[in-house]
């Protein structure tokens, strides 16, 4: 259904800008959704559409400035695997936990390897309204947290020590004022 909406509807005119790391939107927990209407639609369409513009998989409703509980998913490793979550939360986690490299469309140009669970499970609404239960192990599980916690306000750099932290921070800013980032 995601790729019909955005074939659509014209994905290019539907992007979002992406709010950046310092925009109080991100440390926000977000507000819960009540009801999958149109209006919530219309925004997972463009957060998709802004999303692949951006060569992201995930990206959650704050980082485009709304602070709703809503994310969407395309892992590469996943083909065909396309997620809307909405009011998503973790139900279960596996005490095996994995590290890998990390990064974010809020912060770009930067990453760092993250400690995640190995394996989850959440609960969250799709785009039509319905529960859902998802089990995810690897990249998609690493992703499904990743988009949760930005719902939380939660950025992955709040999960790398406090010196790993300022180093990238410092190296975000440094880029972004040499207008890469």
């Amino acid at each position: 259904m995601i790729m019909e909406l955005l074939g659509e509807r014209g994905a290019l005119e539907r992007q979002l800008a992406i709010e950046r790391l310092g925009a109080s939107v991100l440390r926000q927990p977000a507000e819960a959704v009540g009801e999958v209407e149109d209006g919530v639609r219309e925004l997972v369409t463009s957060m998709f559409a802004t999303m692949y513009a951006a060569t992201g998989q995930g990206l959650a409703a704050p980082q485009v400035g709304i602070s709703r509980q809503i994310a969407v998913v395309d892992v590469p490793s996943q083909p065909g695997a396309v997620y809307v979550l909405v009011n998503p939360r973790l139900v279960m986690a596996s005490e095996q936990r994995t590290r890998a490299p990390e990064g974010c469309l809020s912060v770009p140009g930067v990453s760092a390897v993250v400690e995640r669970h190995a394996h989850v499970a959440i609960e969250a609404m799709d785009l039509e309204g319905h529960p859902q239960r998802l089990e995810a192990s690897g990249e998609l599980a690493r992703c499904f947290q990743h988009e949760i916690d930005h719902l939380n306000g939660i950025l992955y750099l709040d999960h790398v020590s406090p010196l790993a932290r300022r180093v990238l921070v410092d190296r975000y800013r440094k880029q972004r004022r040499g207008g890469r980032a």
